[in-house]
């Protein structure tokens, strides 16, 4: 089945795209990519998207539904022209959204106690109606509704896709937020374990785009953070954040590591008189030792690192991991056959997959949920949507 993958980060840099051809069911299900790409979005998108998920009004949230779903449409249909086939060709869209806000944790309502919640947002009725493809989304509600986190939802995609027969894995996403999934040998779901570690791409990116006054988005490569001294002082007060201590299940995000943290950092900075280069060395070092941090959980011996995600191309991160993990190996999802970039959209294609043809996709040990789920909703292409689906 073909099947298109989508997905926007806690960044908001823009659309990852994945064209996956799934075949089979449980642990003999197959994947390969087709065809992948990103959409990135303009510089003003992704500021009204960042600040939205802070202080955007009603309006604002509506407004930038529509749009986003336009740009998630356009984004699909983007790499199933690159892969030289029709929409008609693509039987299902899984489509994760943009995330506005996460509140895995709750907030207390009256006579209920506390409601756990969280928004995406890139209008699946949009997509559905542009690229004439049965659209799945919004996966991480149902998970919620079921008494978890809602997140992370990729360890099935890991166990899946990354198990190897005799290593036990250790995967690594380097997104806006990282996060583990230990895989065991075989890649078997009950040994799975995942959860997220804390602060990655966004605190470093949101540090470049703040102390640049949004001349540069990222520090490209980590080359700044490479000519950098860690400074141990900040170090240390940045390992103590609670998250880092806090039992699995555990998720997170812009609410914990956003305009707050990058505030508080700035304002240490000038009060120290650290060099940009030194901040990001200190922030990217924090990056490693946290997913570090990882292994008091982890029961099972990790036999290899395999690490994903757009922070994979930073130096200073991916050097630290090294020296965090060692002797263990560390490796990529490049190496091990995985575009490291739109592993994430291939996780949703899959997902997407696994909700129509009837198969659980979250792993409640994971994200806390009090059973196995179908996530996402449905919109359907048309009334004979089921037609172009595999028989079960």
């Amino acid at each position: 089945m073909y099947v298109v993958g989508l997905m926007s980060g806690t960044s908001g840099d823009g659309v990852d795209a994945a064209l996956v051809d799934i075949t089979g069911r449980g642990r003999a299900l197959k994947a390969r990519t087709l065809a992948a790409d990103t959409l990135a979005y303009p510089r003003s998108l992704q500021q009204r998207i960042l600040s939205a998920s802070v202080s955007g009004t009603v309006a604002d949230v509506c407004h930038l539904n529509a749009l986003l779903g336009e740009w998630f449409a356009n984004a699909a249909l983007h790499v199933i022209r690159q892969a030289k086939i029709l929409p008609s060709d693509v039987a299902l869209i899984g489509s994760h959204g943009q995330t506005l806000h996460h509140l895995p944790h709750g907030i207390h309502a009256p006579g209920v106690g506390a409601i756990r919640s969280t928004l995406q947002i890139a209008e699946p009725a949009v997509i559905a109606e542009r690229t004439g493809i049965t659209t799945v989304a919004n996966f991480r509600s149902r998970d919620i509704a079921a008494g978890g986190q809602g997140a992370p939802l990729t360890p099935v995609a890991h166990a899946l896709l990354l198990k190897h027969a005799r290593r036990a894995r250790l995967v690594v996403n380097l997104g806006g937020i990282s996060n583990v999934t230990y895989v065991p040998k075989g890649g078997h779901l009950s040994g799975v374990q995942a959860f997220d570690t804390g602060p990655a791409n966004m605190v470093l990116d949101s540090l470049m785009l703040r102390l640049t006054d949004g001349r540069l988005l990222m520090d490209r490569d980590g080359k700044l953070a490479m000519k950098g001294q860690v400074d141990s002082r900040l170090l240390g007060k940045l390992l103590a954040h609670p998250f880092l201590s806090k039992r699995p299940p555990k998720s997170t995000g812009r609410e914990a590591f956003g305009p707050d943290l990058i505030e508080e950092l700035i304002a240490i900075q000038q009060q120290r008189k650290l060099s940009i280069e030194d901040l990001l060395a200190t922030c990217s070092m924090w990056t490693a030792k946290a997913v570090g941090t990882s292994r008091r959980w982890i029961s099972g011996e990790i036999d290899e690192v395999v690490v994903g995600g757009g922070g994979i191309r930073n130096r200073a991160i991916m050097s630290h991991l090294t020296t965090v993990f060692a002797p263990v190996p560390v490796t990529t999802f490049e190496a091990v056959g995985w575009d490291s970039k739109v592993f994430e959209a291939v996780a949703f294609a899959l997902l997407a997959y696994q909700t129509v043809t009837g198969q659980w996709g979250n792993i409640p040990s994971v994200t806390g949920a009090n059973h196995p789920v179908l996530l996402g909703t449905i919109v359907p292409n048309g009334p004979r949507w089921r037609e172009s689906l595999p028989a079960r």
